[in-house]
């Protein structure tokens, strides 16, 4: 999860990584591309292994464009720290191990901390909302990508050769990402009804638009107006302790309504159209570690037009971005 600890009392830190520190960052960038191959094998190719080295060329494309988006998303954020002469690590990867029987993206995403005190709420608000913009714009270019440049029919059946016969799908676990509403616009702009176009339970082998999709599944996540989140940032910022703090505490209840549907959902073997069992858990770990309300910053002042204006952009992603019910997996 790309979440930043955007502040700390510790000011003592140079904002030059020693050389361990770069040794850290790029041993952690180079175990998270390795993951991100395994795992785009995986998305692409619909078997869990074993692998030969040849094969690793069909994981590059889901690699190099979830690490694209990562880093767009957090090189956002260090600038705009950099900008305000606040001390920042450079991004840490977070590789996700190969796990057979259990679906994963290759990461856990990326993650910087800041090294000194944000001093006022200004600051707070660039850093924030950098981060989703960028990670936002190179989503979309992804997307964009993925939909002009969709391989034919014979793709996908080289997967699934029974794809089109009645009996595709009958046996196993059914897999199919939310749609959301950007990706449906995207879909709808850039692709022709009249080709294949692989639907929301296929599209994770399609490295751009499984990529493309997950960019925004991120961004949403960070971009909840809760706690020290981009979009706890952003609220914040814009509005003030009182105002994100019932925002955050609606946006909490909302994540635990859609996280209790998804359970019955599960447990009732009902399709109530909504809901996912972990957004329980994201409330849970924003509940007790991220925290709900946001810590105060020493200055406080009313943004300019410019920066209300980006704050309601980054308001527009999410609901742009937002999948109530982002994995359903039926038997």
């Amino acid at each position: 999860m790309s979440e930043d600890n955007a502040y700390t009392e510790h000011s003592f830190f140079d904002n030059k990584p020693k050389r361990k520190t770069y040794l850290l960052h790029l041993t952690l960038f180079a175990i998270t591309f390795i993951t991100t191959i395994i795992a785009g094998m995986e998305w692409t190719t619909g078997k869990m292994g074993p692998y030969e080295f040849n094969d690793m060329a069909k994981g590059l494309p889901y690699a190099i464009s979830i690490l694209l988006i990562l880093t767009f998303h957090e090189f956002g954020h260090y600038f705009a720290a950099i900008y305000h002469k606040v001390k920042t690590t450079l991004p840490y990867y977070i590789p996700f191990p190969p796990i057979p029987g259990f679906f994963n993206f290759g990461t856990m995403g990326a993650v910087i901390k800041t090294k000194s005190i944000i001093p006022n709420n200004k600051a707070m608000f660039d850093i924030g909302v950098a981060g989703p913009i960028a990670g936002f714009i190179a989503s979309t270019a992804v997307l964009i990508y993925g939909f002009t440049h969709l391989p034919s029919v014979d793709y996908i059946l080289q997967i699934h050769p029974d794809y089109f016969t009645p009996e595709y799908g009958k046996d196993g676990i059914h897999l199919e990402f939310g749609d959301t509403i950007l990706f449906y616009i995207l879909r709808s702009i850039f692709t022709n009804p009249n080709e294949f176009v692989p639907p929301m339970s296929e599209i994770y082998h399609y490295p751009y638009l499984c990529v493309g999709w997950f960019g925004l599944f991120i961004t949403a996540m960070n971009l909840i107006p809760v706690g020290q989140l981009d979009g706890g940032h952003i609220i914040f910022s814009m509005f003030g302790h009182k105002i994100h703090e019932a925002i955050a505490s609606i946006s909490m209840l909302g994540l635990g309504f859609l996280g209790m549907s998804g359970l019955l959902g599960s447990i009732m073997n009902l399709d109530l159209g909504f809901g996912w069992t972990g957004w329980l858990l994201w409330a849970f770990i924003l509940y007790f570690f991220i925290k709900v309300k946001h810590p105060p910053v020493p200055h406080f002042e009313k943004l300019s037009p410019t920066r209300m204006i980006l704050g309601y952009i980054a308001i527009t992603i999410l609901i742009l971005s937002f999948s109530p019910s982002p994995f359903i997996i039926t038997m």
